[in-house]
């Protein structure tokens, strides 16, 4: 029931990758299977604004956000700001069809909810995209800013973890979108997940092997490939110093295994912008070998945060003109 954050180190979440491909394909089968039908196998609009409490947020707003983007309501009966936000949001599910559900939760009724999620007043929005819960805002907001925060989630859902949304049919039944069959274990989710929880340990040596004898029989495999660039990169910070590798960098502008150690510990600090920054300016100004190693490790730090990322995307732009 307890509100998650998946993500290991601020870098990749790797069980949002897994449930983003789940979701990707489990959409386009749904959009296939609607046009076969000829608009039918989608879920009811009334299923895009629903009533979440305690007991069913594990499988109303987490498992679901796996699928769709899931927005939370916080509200109250006696709260005035939220009577005027909650009708805003409702019509606004109804007509982004399907890009996002809406999650209703009253704060009276549901206080541990409100207490995880860190809330201090109400109306408060948040999102939660394949089991992460991303702040929206709080108190009440415009129709233009809801409207642009919006735009910006269901982009981010889609860009980063491949979620298209949920296929919207006037005449489905309503409960539909919790009929949905589970999507089949693939033949390697035993040892992706023995990998996770040796990456949780921090039993890094461990989770390298996991995933390298995935990558042994299935070399496409992009959950393995995310999973041992990040195990890779957290054995190479572990014994660091942080205080000094921050030192080296900043006195030695020019020794690119300074550089290339700090960018490490940027990436694990989630400062994503910041390592690549780092080793794109680095490559600038050098040459040779060098610049050969800075480059294969900006590379290995792609494969750490997804090829997909927008970050990735801009910084390979970036690359190209540093070394062209």
């Amino acid at each position: 029931m307890q509100p998650r954050n998946m993500s290991m180190s601020g870098v990749v979440d790797l069980a949002a990758v897994k449930a983003a491909q789940e979701a990707k394909a489990k959409a386009e089968q749904a959009r296939a299977q609607a046009a076969r039908q000829g608009g039918g196998g989608g879920v009811s609009p009334a299923d895009l604004v629903i009533d979440v409490d305690e007991a069913g947020f594990e499988r109303d707003v987490l498992q679901r956000s796996t699928e769709v983007p899931v927005v939370i309501d916080f509200w109250a009966e006696w709260c005035e700001p939220c009577k005027q936000l909650s009708p805003v949001l409702e019509r606004l599910a109804v007509e982004y069809n399907g890009r996002f559900v809406l999650a209703k939760i009253d704060v009276d009724a549901n206080q541990m909810l409100m207490q995880q999620f860190g809330i201090q007043g109400i109306p408060a929005v948040f999102a939660v995209v394949a089991g992460q819960a991303l702040p929206l805002f709080q108190g009440a907001a415009g129709e233009t800013q809801i409207r642009g925060t919006l735009d910006q989630l269901v982009q981010v859902a889609e860009e980063r973890f491949g979620l298209t949304g949920l296929v919207v049919d006037p005449e489905a039944q309503p409960g539909a979108a919790q009929q949905a069959p589970a999507t089949p274990a693939g033949p390697h989710d035993a040892a992706l997940e023995a990998a996770v929880r040796a990456l949780d340990a921090g039993d890094l040596g461990g989770a390298v092997r996991a995933y390298q004898n995935v990558l042994n029989e299935d070399p496409a495999n992009m959950e393995a490939k995310l999973g041992l660039a990040q195990a890779q990169l957290l054995q190479r910070v572990q014994d660091l110093d942080p205080q000094q590798v921050r030192k080296d960098a900043a006195d030695k502008p020019d020794d690119v295994q300074a550089q290339i150690a700090a960018a490490d510990l940027d990436l694990v600090g989630g400062h994503v912008d910041d390592a690549f920054g780092r080793l794109i300016d680095t490559v600038r100004r050098t040459f040779g070998d060098d610049r050969d190693a800075v480059r294969v490790r900006l590379l290995e730090l792609f494969e750490v945060v997804g090829a997909e990322d927008p970050r990735v995307v801009a910084a390979r732009r970036a690359l190209a003109r540093a070394l062209f």
